[in-house]
């Protein structure tokens, strides 16, 4: 039997002017942004995808609405739909001006289904992730949708996601996630620790209103809670080390967040005391980039092998393949793609003890532990670093050292995550 994956007509790759691109993930684009699956010599537009194998179980029929269709969000739903087994429909938006995403795309995509229903359109479940008004969607949607059983997955949510100045949040939106949570029959978050984090964040947001504070609505979306994290692609066996010094990876989003003054700190530290390195900065720029990348960048221009978005999944698992050691800042974390997708790529990681790490990593205390985690600041960073590349020079293997982590990783590869996602569906469908 096979499955076919229609995409909305919203969903081609576009780019906003002036904005940097979202991550290819995954799936190869031809030009024109095609979806190219070769049959027979001829190239498939992305809106008629080419027929999937489905495996034993039951089959859904998937409606997935998807209004910030890049990064994360995009890769997590064309990951599990080309590795699992069941029938999706994504109708989808470009990653483009967020804000106004969460705020028209529930009109928007009710209008979009109204007519795939009027086609003779039918599923069996709705999907879809915080960045959609879900409660919204609902109201405006045909009974035919309504009655979905819906599940809402949260990639980061708006109460706790960082922001220069607090005032600057706008708390409509966090609003908007406790409302979507309401209305979905299950909450999925990527990790216990945003799962726990958002619950608390809601609860101290609501102690803080006036009046009419419905700390029920927490306990109810905690009682629908679970933790399903995202899969990532596999990688092949990384082949012979080349020679040189130690090759550092810092793959995050280029924002404050990811805390890119500690990193560069580090080197600093690093080239103050002459240690050999070479370094990749690669991970998604938008329109505003603090101002130590273009410092950095004149700083250890002599250390550079790499510089910026790596537009091609070629390229960014080039990028992945090369590093020995991938290094992670982060003072916001869900999950952390790019830290589980290098260290399967081979990377020995190096991480701080906090955000979702220890749990996405699977070591709390122990060897593992002390291997994996530095010490917080710059400081203990470039010590572990210098330490790394002392181990490079004398021929000690740090692939070799980090397969113990890396194995614990493999239970995120998609053929792993994708029967265990299908399953979660069936039941939420039965």
């Amino acid at each position: 039997m096979s499955h076919r994956l229609y995409y909305g007509r919203n969903s081609e790759r576009q780019k906003a002017p002036g904005a940097m691109s979202t991550p290819r993930r995954h799936v190869p684009f031809g030009r024109r942004g095609m979806l190219t699956r070769r049959k027979h010599g001829t190239q498939v537009p992305k809106r008629f995808v080419t027929t999937y194998h489905w495996k034993s179980g039951q089959r859904v029929r998937i409606l997935a609405l998807e209004p910030y269709f890049g990064g994360s969000h995009r890769a997590f739903l064309e990951g599990w739909s080309q590795a699992g087994r069941h029938e999706w429909t994504i109708l989808s938006l470009p990653a483009y001006k967020w804000k106004w995403r969460m705020r028209h795309a529930a009109v928007t995509f009710a209008g979009q289904v109204q007519e795939r229903l009027a086609r003779g359109a039918t599923w069996d479940l709705l999907f879809c992730s915080d960045m959609l008004n879900l409660a919204e969607f609902l109201g405006l949607a045909p009974p035919a949708v309504q009655e979905l059983p819906s599940v809402v997955y949260f990639h980061e949510n708006q109460l706790t996601y960082p922001v220069r100045v607090e005032s600057e949040r706008d708390y409509q939106f966090a609003m908007t996630n406790m409302t979507s949570a309401l209305a979905a029959r299950a909450v999925w978050f990527n990790s216990a620790f945003h799962r726990d984090a958002f619950l608390h964040a809601l609860e101290a947001f609501l102690s803080r209103m006036p009046d009419y504070q419905p700390f029920d609505a927490v306990a109810g979306i905690r009682a629908k809670s679970q933790v399903f994290p995202p899969g990532v692609p596999g990688f092949a066996p990384r082949g012979p080390r080349r020679a040189g010094p130690l090759r550092i990876l810092w793959a995050a989003r280029w924002e404050h967040d990811k805390n890119p003054e500690e990193f560069f700190a580090a080197l600093g530290l690093l080239k103050e005391r002459q240690v050999p390195f070479r370094i990749s900065v690669i991970g998604e720029q938008f329109r505003e980039v603090p101002e130590i990348f273009a410092h950095a960048r004149r700083y250890l221009a002599d250390h550079i092998d790499r510089w910026g978005y790596q537009q091609d999944r070629t390229d960014y698992e080039a990028t992945l393949l090369e590093a020995d050691v991938f290094v992670s800042t982060a003072t916001h974390e869900f999950f952390g793609l790019s830290a589980v997708e290098a260290t399967l790529a081979g990377a020995y990681p190096l991480v701080p003890r906090r955000l979702a790490y220890p749990e996405v990593f699977d070591c709390h205390e122990g060897k593992a532990a002390q291997e994996f985690f530095y010490a917080a600041g710059a400081r203990g960073l470039a010590d572990r670093l210098a330490d790394l590349a002392g181990r490079t020079e004398s021929n000690d293997s740090l692939h070799h050292a980090a397969r113990p982590i890396r194995d614990r990783l493999t239970r995120f590869e998609w053929p792993n995550r994708a029967p265990i996602l299908d399953e979660a569906l069936e039941q939420r469908r039965a």
